[in-house]
């Protein structure tokens, strides 16, 4: 088995309703459970700026899958929640993506792991840092403090 941290976010619809639900969902992947979840963050949009707040968690996984399958897992839970890809950073129904696999280093056309911008971005790190303290992102949270990233209760 394989810890896998999960970065989830949704800024159309019902946007806490799609996080929520996505939880249950990863709990349900084959080979795969939900070890932890965190709170439910509300964060201002990066790069594209002109669209809604977004409603983002990480969950921990423990998953028998590889990563290229457990990525192809999350896509299909993502297309269930209607999610579209008009272009980059734009708004979305739900966007599932793998922060860290393990120790797994790698790099392809599809999946790139670590995440290769999740060290930038305080509404990944606020949420895994809650539910995984012991990674080691303090520093690269500390260099995010001027994004707007509030804990929901």
């Amino acid at each position: 088995m394989t810890v896998a941290y999960v970065g989830i976010g949704s800024n159309l619809g019902d946007p806490r309703e799609h996080v929520l639900k996505a939880l249950g969902e990863l709990d349900r992947l084959p080979h795969t459970r939900l070890v932890k979840k965190s709170s439910l963050y509300r964060s201002a949009p990066i790069g594209h700026a002109d669209q809604p707040d977004f409603i983002n968690a990480v969950a921990q996984l423990e998953t028998g899958l590889p990563a290229e399958r457990l990525l192809a897992e999350l896509q299909a839970v993502e297309a269930r929640h209607g999610r579209q890809r008009s272009f980059p950073n734009a708004p979305r129904t739900l966007d599932l993506d793998i922060l860290l696999f393990g120790n797994a280093t790698m790099h392809s056309t599809a999946l790139t792991l670590p995440h290769p911008r999740m060290h930038e971005r305080a509404f990944v790190l606020k949420p895994l840092l809650e539910i995984a303290p012991e990674l080691a992102f303090k520093k690269q949270l500390d260099s995010c403090q001027g994004q707007k990233v509030e804990r929901l209760d």
